[in-house]
């Protein structure tokens, strides 16, 4: 009876911080926002989807980040490129989660898992960011080659997540309880 409860207790916690970074990853994209030549912006969400990635693992991190930063862009008003952002956000996070894990596997002998683990596994899963707008903007919006007009402020916004992303997870992986969490989900 015991384990269901904390099953549950544990459960209730990880959607809990689903619910709170996907609101996170929504107002950090919407709270800074610099145009783009592709008719997009630079912004900081990325530096939560990092977060949710290597905090709340794959699913939970993946939805966080996804459906977060797919509900800015509707807030925003760029309607055209939330569905294109929610594929693309969720599958960054995702990359770096996964890379992220596999990597930190390997590392478990050692005391903990190190920074530049996640600086790896946040530059692959910004890879996949700037990749993915690139195509999107270019074959299904229709703006071919003239997409990659978009690169340069998507890898500006890819360091930048990647800086702060790391230097926050390592800020919050200080708190006991967000530290217990991941040490009773096995994250």
């Amino acid at each position: 009876m015991r384990r269901t409860s904390e099953k549950k207790r544990i459960n209730i916690y990880g959607l809990v911080l689903t619910a709170v970074f996907t609101a996170m990853t929504a107002a950090a994209t919407l709270a800074i926002r610099i145009p783009s030549p592709m008719s997009g912006y630079i912004n900081l969400g990325d530096v939560i989807v990092l977060v949710s990635a290597w905090i709340l693992g794959p699913v939970y991190g993946t939805f966080a980040a996804g459906v977060g930063s797919m509900l800015a862009d509707f807030i925003a008003g760029y309607a055209a490129y939330a569905p294109g952002t929610l594929v693309i956000k969720s599958l960054c996070a995702l990359t770096a989660c996964l890379i992220f894990r596999a990597a930190a596997k390997k590392d478990a002998a050692q005391n903990g898992v190190g920074v530049a683990i996640r600086i790896v596994s946040g530059f692959f899963g910004e890879a996949v960011m700037v990749a993915g707008y690139f195509a999107y903007a270019g074959l299904l919006l229709g703006k071919g080659l003239a997409a990659a007009a978009s690169i340069p402020g998507n890898c500006l916004q890819a360091v930048v997540g990647l800086t702060l992303g790391a230097a926050l997870t390592e800020t919050l992986l200080r708190n006991g309880k967000i530290r217990a969490y991941l040490t009773d989900m096995k994250l």
